[in-house]
């Protein structure tokens, strides 16, 4: 008896029921396949790599540490519109955001800052859809090779401004690179 089916791509394919011989219900064939199977794998090499002193070598557009950005003049990019939070499915950004003051044009751009900005690196994905909400282009994914190191405590892993503010030479490189070009 055969059942003709119709797939979607309209080609037909001949499904049948025949009957199973003693050899097939027993399973043995099987059986020894999977050992087989087992038996090849067992000599072939591993691929797992000893992390601390072996480095897996990342691919060339990498997704790596989130950091966020600061202008030519040193004052940080972000703005604490919440877009980022908004499109991170995991829900791992939160941020609270201030007025600025006077005193403080020379480490904002604008009125409105993000006094806590936090990434839970715990529940982060590395997706980048933080990244492409950002209007200010604040949020970056960074390319460097540096990953979020290993620990033991889940504070830890709760990233404030402290680790996410590009150091204030490295916005001075960027700057001084924007000019030459």
């Amino acid at each position: 008896m055969s059942i003709e089916t119709i797939s979607l791509s309209g080609r037909k394919k001949v499904v049948s029921n025949k009957e199973m011989t003693f050899l097939e219900k027993m399973y043995l064939i099987a059986i020894v396949k999977g050992l087989w199977i087992t038996i090849q794998h067992f000599f072939t090499k591993k691929a797992t790599i000893h992390y601390p002193e072996q480095v897996r070598e990342m691919s060339p557009v990498y997704r790596g540490r989130h950091m966020l950005k600061r202008d030519e003049q040193g004052r940080e990019n972000c703005t604490a519109c919440g877009l980022c939070a908004l499109s991170c499915p995991a829900e791992a950004i939160t941020m609270k955001a201030a007025e600025r003051r006077p005193d403080e044009k020379h480490l904002y751009r604008e009125e409105k800052y993000a006094e806590i900005y936090e990434i839970n690196m715990l529940r982060c994905i590395f997706c980048g859809l933080c990244e492409e909400a950002c209007p200010k282009d604040a949020v970056y994914l960074t390319i460097s090779k540096e990953l979020v190191p290993s620990n033991y405590d889940r504070e830890d892993f709760i990233f404030g401004k402290d680790k996410l503010v590009m150091p204030l030479e490295m916005a001075m490189q960027n700057a001084q690179l924007k000019n030459a070009n």
